[in-house]
């Protein structure tokens, strides 16, 4: 870790490789704030427009033992992760981790930390909470309890490009035309705007001393996730939707079906799902008196839709909601030993000369992907696709955050992007449901003669004797589907103007 400038604020901000950490470094910087990330891998960063500005600390809330020093010069400390759909006993991952960063805050002198969670329905019991919600009020409680002020800034519905909760309203409005729908669809939600959200977590850092609370946000209007689709609609120039309820689809059911027709993984759908059967409404708007409300007032719902559709149409979505890593997703980096570990690494090498120049190669390599496809046997890479989201994978429906240019860290439909040297190289991890470790490698090199010489790698060290099995039952489909891709793409390099 690298020591900042002093003489303004220091603020660090965990998650920073997130939907909401990504765009809070920016603000805090613009309002002149020093800013730390803490990551675990500083790495996923090193793309970031706001990089050069910021440093990084490398450690993980999980390992307390990792937070000694990271702390030190902070005032304000953000807490914006948790561990949503790692499993059953996520609710113990997130009290744990919230003791130990508030117990390093407390030791380190910390003046506030400041903490985004969910609304809680007023009048519901905390066991009688879904687990999502339960956990998030309990995180609030536990760092609000830790010796450090706390701000705990409570959303429902984030509306903004990329969000999840946004990706579900718009991929579930645009795909079904006719939707039978669980009775959630009737319960009343308070939606609120990214941006709003943003403004007031970069306005909480400036709280006075003696502020250890939670505070209510949402938007101007209170709506059901009913009227939502059908005002999401009417913005984006749908037909009318026809919304028919059902009594007999629970939050678990439901939540298979959002995993289904949304990209939205069935391990973060269902929590999200669950969480709308309570209604989300807010009871004070207090924050207003230290983060005065802006004087054309907070963003409406239809507005904020608006603004978010105009970023998705400019390809201007600066963070998703598969910006973070999803949790049990392999994290290795590719070895560089071909017997790593003392197993074996399975290799598949595919190479083409092609006439075309490597920057139009490389044009082709980049925009791989998302609406784009793999440029081979699309039917294939459906099925793979689809069998992963059947596994409770992410399938092919991440998709990617922009249509043309790539990123470290960005996911890429059932990739991250492990690596990218632009121009040359783009490696990618595979974060499908395997017995084993996985990654593609693009490599575009000039062959000195005025065209290119096109490398492709896929690689796989399996895990046990299931990941054997995996890779030989696989390998005779490997002629069809790598090496289409490596013909599909220096041709269509070959053409492009």
């Amino acid at each position: 870790m690298t020591d900042e400038p002093t003489g303004r604020p220091l603020c660090l901000v965990t998650g920073a490789t997130g939907y909401l950490g990504g765009r809070l470094v920016p603000g805090l910087l613009a309002e002149g704030y020093r800013v730390r990330c803490l990551v675990r891998d500083p790495g996923r960063l090193r793309d970031q427009p706001w990089r050069q500005a910021v440093r990084t600390a490398t450690a993980d809330v999980t390992r307390p033992e990792t937070l000694d020093g990271v702390f030190d010069g902070v005032e304000v400390a953000y807490y914006l992760v948790h561990s949503l759909g790692t499993g059953p006993s996520f609710e113990q991952r997130d009290r744990d981790a919230a003791r130990a960063f508030g117990a390093a805050a407390a030791r380190a002198g910390v003046r506030r930390i400041v903490y985004l969670g969910g609304l809680v329905p007023p009048g519901v019991p905390e066991h009688e909470l879904s687990p999502h919600l339960r956990s998030r009020a309990e995180v609030g409680r536990v760092l609000r309890e830790s010796g450090v002020p706390t701000a705990e800034l409570r959303a429902a519905v984030i509306i903004g490009s990329g969000s999840a909760s946004f990706e579900m309203l718009r991929h579930l409005t645009e795909r079904l035309p006719v939707m039978v729908t669980p009775n959630w669809v009737d319960t009343r939600i308070q939606p609120i705007a990214v941006r709003d959200v943003l403004r007031y977590l970069v306005g909480a850092a400036g709280l006075p001393a003696e502020v250890n609370r939670s505070f209510d946000l949402g938007g101007p209007e209170v709506l059901t996730y009913r009227q939502m689709m059908l005002r999401y609609a009417e913005v984006s120039g749908l037909p009318r939707r026809v919304i028919v309820p059902v009594p007999v689809l629970t939050p678990r059911l439901s939540s298979h079906w959002v995993g289904l027709v949304t990209p939205v993984p069935n391990a973060i759908a269902r929590p999200l799902v669950e969480s709308l059967r309570h209604e989300v409404v807010c009871r004070e708007h207090d924050i207003a008196a230290y983060v005065p409300d802006p004087p054309d007032g907070l963003i409406g719902f239809e507005q904020a839709v608006r603004l978010a559709l105009k970023r998705i149409q400019d390809a201007d979505v600066t963070t998703r909601w598969s910006s973070a890593s999803l949790p049990g997703a392999p994290s290795d980096p590719l070895p560089t030993d071909p017997d790593w570990a003392g197993g074996s690494l399975y290799q598949d090498l595919k190479e083409r000369e092609v006439s075309a120049s490597p920057q139009a190669v490389w044009r082709v390599v980049e925009s791989i992907g998302g609406e784009n496809g793999w440029y081979s046997f699309p039917l294939a890479w459906a099925v793979r696709g689809l069998l992963d989201r059947m596994v409770g994978g992410v399938g092919l429906r991440r998709g990617r955050r922009d249509p043309a240019r790539l990123r470290v860290g960005d996911s890429l439909d059932f990739w991250r992007v492990e690596e990218i040297e632009p121009g040359s190289l783009l490696r990618l991890r595979a974060e499908m449901r395997l017995p084993g470790l996985a990654w593609l490698e693009l490599r575009v090199d000039d062959n000195g003669w005025g065209g290119t010489i096109y490398r492709q790698r896929a690689l796989f060290h399996p895990h046990g004797l299931a990941g054997h099995a995996y890779w030989w039952s696989v390998a005779p489909f490997h002629s069809f589907v790598f090496g289409g891709m490596a013909r599909n793409i220096t041709e269509r390099a070959r053409v492009l103007p």
